[in-house]
């Protein structure tokens, strides 16, 4: 029902945007978002039968679970985030309907933004990486030694995306194989890399890295180049990351992107039994908090070996198992 003498529901929205606009004076497209986030609002209570005045707290989080659910133009589910900003444009909307009288009584009154989903992060097994590599190593196409030093040594080494591009030649010790790796804040680190990876890096260095500035008719100070001879950038080394998985066919269960491979490094290290400071370092890390999600990440990936390779039961004895009355 419709309280009476209220102005119709799409009065209410376009009476709201004067409001926001002209008495608050708010900019243009903060306006058009609120106003976009309460005709989602509006389209769903349209949907459920429920007119704007008979809205409580239940319609609300039913709302909010079914945007939860959602999925974007992009594959992805929408986020808290996202879900926070409409929650935050309605409770503004059901405030100002109560001000001007036009509800008895505010709905959104004790209702909270929905809390961050912790997302364990993508990460490849040990036999996934080894399987990555081999096939990867099978490539015959020009740039295939520059990959496979990429995928070295942002696996052995942990190195952020941004760190990855900006790697300068002057920074890569050979000798002892180590980085000294410019991170966050200018904060400088010293990151070890493994045997393999020393290998692959000086192939590509030695040979198709010189291919690709004799190509592009300048030396360069980055030691990973594009196609061009050009520095690589991060978009560049997400791209090349996603070609990888389609070269070789691997399926992993998500798309290969650089951070799946600094996951996997600090998973490894934590399975292996290092020490959680150690990782923090190597990983730059500013905070310890930031570190220990991998602690539960290692826990997931124990899970799910066991689950891979533990021999099953067969079917009989599952059954004798079943009617022991444990």
């Amino acid at each position: 029902m419709i309280l009476k003498g209220i102005p119709m529901a799409i009065d209410y929205v376009q009476e709201f945007y004067n409001y926001l606009r002209f008495e608050l004076n708010l900019s243009i497209n903060t306006v058009k978002s609120y106003i976009f986030d309460v005709n989602l609002f509006m389209t769903f209570i349209g949907k459920e039968g429920v007119d704007v005045t008979e809205v409580d707290k239940n319609v609300i989080r039913n709302f909010m679970s079914e945007r939860l659910e959602h999925t974007t133009y992009r594959g992805n589910l929408e986020s808290e985030r996202s879900l926070s900003r409409r929650v935050c444009a309605l409770r503004k909307y059901f405030k100002f309907l109560y001000t001007k009288e036009y509800l008895k009584s505010n709905p959104f009154i004790g209702i909270s933004s929905p809390k961050k989903r912790v997302k364990n992060p993508d990460v490849l097994y040990a036999s996934q990486i080894q399987k990555l590599l081999e096939l990867n190593r099978e490539r015959t196409d020009k740039l295939a030694s520059r990959d496979q030093a990429l995928l070295e040594l942002m696996y052995c080494s942990g190195l952020r995306c941004s760190e990855v591009v900006s790697l300068n030649i002057t920074q890569i010790d050979f000798p002892h194989r180590t980085i000294l790796v410019k991170g966050k804040g200018n904060k400088e680190r010293v990151v070890p890399f493994s045997e393999s990876a020393k290998a692959c890096l000086l192939d590509y260095g030695r040979n198709l890295r010189k291919e690709l500035e004799k190509q592009a008719g300048k030396r360069s100070q980055y030691f990973f180049l594009n196609s061009k001879g050009d520095k690589l950038t991060t978009r560049g080394l997400e791209y090349i990351m996603h070609s990888i998985i389609n070269k070789t066919g691997l399926s992993l269960g998500f798309n290969l992107h650089p951070h799946a491979l600094r996951h996997s490094f600090a998973t490894s290290l934590l399975e292996n039994g290092a020490d959680l400071r150690i990782i923090q370092e190597l990983l730059g890390h500013s905070s310890i908090n930031t570190t220990q999600i991998y602690t539960h990440v290692s826990k997931e990936n124990l899970k799910n070996q066991y689950e891979e390779f533990f021999p099953k039961k067969d079917s009989k004895n599952t059954e004798k198992s079943d009617n022991n009355g444990i």
